[in-house]
């Protein structure tokens, strides 16, 4: 159904199928249930309190927790059960949380770190630019094909959440990066292995995975001397927070971001506001 229904993708269909083991696993071995229509919101509430007791982030327990709605809301429409527990739960209030950026010169600093006399140097300046330039998932970076068009158009087509597709600017840096990638590096690689015309490569010539992209941005932060933890959804977060700073419409930034609701994207909105109390709650002696 999730398939094929809502059209999400492997990794969204693989969250869900660890979410709902580690709960049928819960209800099995700590509640002793052995039927589905045993199941009460009691049971959905203790197995919440087990995630914050193991300590796990709440945007995960979160995200648990709506895997274990649609899971119910499932049973109940395939009349597997008799009734849905979780109709009248609320999902649990997630903490108000400031997205984590990096500057302008670290991002600079990183993509400068990179060594094009490295073998796959081309290929890395690439990503990061990319993903910072527009702003991208590293599923939506993963899944770029070629696009003899982009130094003309100067837009990416952008395959995001639940296959929907959308076009986002990009700059002249990012494309020249991208055609030098192009001229001295991604033809060698693409005759190595099959890669349904992606963009970008991995050494074995398949598409990149995301810990290939991890592994490409830790490596080059380390290389540019900053140990602060990055992760490629930092380069996300500083591209809309770079661009609401510089004074961005907070509708065209939802629009480049991909998000859905607006509400997602306003976030980054109350960035500055959140920093500036967070900084006098660390610091002022009297707060």
């Amino acid at each position: 159904m999730l398939r094929v229904e809502k059209n999400l993708s492997p990794n969204s269909i693989s969250a869900y199928k660890g979410d709902l083991n580690r709960y049928l696993d819960f209800l099995s071995n700590e509640q002793s249930l052995i039927d589905l229509d045993d199941i009460r919101q009691i049971h959905i509430r203790s197995f919440i309190r087990y995630l914050n007791d193991v300590h796990l982030a709440p945007v995960s327990i979160t995200r648990s927790f709506s895997s274990i709605r649609s899971y119910h809301e499932f049973l109940s429409m395939e009349k597997l059960v008799k009734k849905n527990p979780t109709q009248l739960l609320d999902p649990p209030k997630l903490p108000k949380k400031i997205p984590q950026v990096l500057s302008v010169i670290e991002i600079e600093a990183i993509i400068n770190a990179v060594d094009i006399e490295d073998s796959m140097g081309y290929r890395d300046k690439a990503v990061l630019e990319v993903l910072y330039s527009a702003g991208l998932r590293v599923s939506e970076l993963c899944q770029l094909v070629v696009q003899k068009d982009l130094p003309d158009i100067q837009m990416l087509r952008v395959i995001g959440k639940k296959k929907k597709e959308r076009f986002v600017p990009i700059g002249n840096n990012a494309i020249q990066v991208i055609d030098n990638y192009l001229k001295y590096l991604r033809h060698k690689l693409a005759d190595r292995n099959k890669h349904d015309g992606c963009l970008f490569l991995s050494n074995n010539g398949k598409p990149l995975t995301r810990m290939t992209v991890y592994n490409i941005l830790k490596k080059w932060t380390e290389a540019a001397g900053i140990t602060k933890r990055v992760y490629p959804h930092i380069l996300r977060h500083s591209f809309a927070t770079h661009l609401l700073d510089g004074g961005a419409n907070l509708r065209e930034v939802q629009l480049m971001l991909g998000h859905v609701d607006i509400s997602t994207t306003q976030i980054y909105t109350h960035h500055d506001k959140l920093f500036l109390t967070s900084e006098v709650q660390k610091f002022h002696p009297r707060w």
